[in-house]
This record gives C-alpha cells, structure tokens and sequence, in this order.
C-alpha cells in the first residue's frame, strides 16, 4: 500500500524522496508528537493511522482529524513551522515511511511538486479543521459517530475496526452512554455490528447517508485539491 500524497508525485520526485525515507512501524498508543512539542520527523503513513487531538488544560482532548495514507504527519513542516499544534496519537497499527526535518527541508527546497501537494493538503486539513467546531455543536452524536466509523474505514481500509465505546466518547467529546445509545441506533438499523471492542461496518452505503454532511464534505476538498489525476 502506498501514500497518496507521495502517488502524486511525479516519479522522479517520488524516487528521490523515498531513497531518503525509513520504512517505520507505527502501533497505539504511540504519541508522535505533543501540542507544543519539537516536529523531528515527517511521517507518510501507508498501512498506520493517527487521529489529531486538540488538548485543554491537559483534559482529554476531541478529535480534530485523522491521518491515514491519503496525507501526513508533521505536515507542519512544509510551512516553516518546527512545533506541532495538536497530539498525534497513532490508533491503528502498521507502517509509515518517515524522513527526517532536516532531510524534508531539503526535499522541499528542490521539488515543487512535493511543496505544492503538502500544501494543498494542508488546505484540506485547515478546512477539516474549520468544520469540527460546528460538528461537534450542531450535529447529532450518531451522525458525528458514523462520519467517524467511515473515516477510520477509509483509514484502516477494513470493515472491521478496533474501538471501544470510551475510546470514541474521548474522541468525540461525549460520555461513553451517549455512544453507546449512538451505537445501539446504527445496529438498529443494521448499518454496524459490534462486541467486544470490536465495530464492523455491514452497510457502508447506509453508514454515509446516516453521516452528517461533514464527511462528503471532507471528500470532495481532497478531491478538488488533490485530484486524481495528479496521483499518477
């Protein structure tokens, strides 16, 4: 499995990249960076996912995004800026190619192609960003847990997922019953299956009609932004 990102690079640019990346395993619950904390590396990840989590106070924070192998980690770096804003926790094990800041800023001083995807993709995540705060207000917490389900699916590329009820009421802002009554809903109406902090999606179509609009509306930014056809 590759990284989009690094798929819509021109080959060349790809080659000279990836001769200068580690192939490194990522597994939860791996912190790669902290809000405030030094960014040393940049991460691609291909197989892992890592979930962005705004912090206060030190209190549990909300999920802000997630990063699987359609962007990266330490996107930061691209914008001259060496400290990381939110915590990167990986969620869900597997590997990334990893380059180091010093190495990344070369790489983006003679590639303009890589300069230009990382901050398209940047634009992506700063309007991923912008739709959180109003998610987490305005939208019905089953319509926020299926827009999640989906988006770690596009992540993990499976149906079945490893989450726990209190995981996702941490990273959802809400307390565990209020997911549980959220999940009970969806099996109702046979969109997921869940037992043992496992969740397995059985109607992914019905999933995406259940999800509030935040997560087509995430799709079709990377669509416009990144399109298909740069990824070749």
């Amino acid at each position: 499995m590759l990284n989009r990102l690094l798929e819509a690079l021109p080959p060349s640019d790809r080659a000279h990249l990836l001769e200068r990346c580690d192939s490194v395993p990522l597994a939860p619950p791996q912190v790669l960076y902290e809000p405030g904390g030094v960014i040393d590396h940049i991460h691609f990840p291909t197989s892992a996912f890592v979930s962005l989590v705004s912090t206060a106070d030190g209190h549990d924070g909300l999920q802000a995004g997630m990063v699987g192998n359609e962007g990266a980690l330490g996107w930061e770096l691209s914008l001259g800026v060496q400290r990381a804003p939110l915590r990167a926790l990986v969620q869900g094990p597997g590997l990334a190619w990893r380059l180091t800041a010093h190495a990344f800023a070369r790489e983006l001083s003679r590639s303009t192609p890589l300069a230009r995807v990382l901050h398209r993709y940047v634009c992506v995540l700063l309007t991923e960003f912008g739709r959180s705060g109003p998610c987490h207000r305005f939208h019905a917490i089953e319509q926020r847990l299926a827009r999640w389900l989906l988006t770690t699916q596009d992540c993990a590329h499976s149906t079945q997922l490893a989450l726990t009820h209190e995981a996702l009421g941490h990273m959802l802002g809400v307390r565990r019953v209020g997911i549980t009554n959220a999940a009970t809903a969806l099996h109702a109406r046979h969109l997921i299956d869940y037992r043992r902090g496992v969740i397995t999606i059985t109607d992914r179509a019905g999933l995406e009609q259940a999800a509030c609009d935040c997560y087509r509306a995430h799709r079709r930014s990377y669509s416009e932004l990144i399109p298909e056809g740069s990824r070749r």
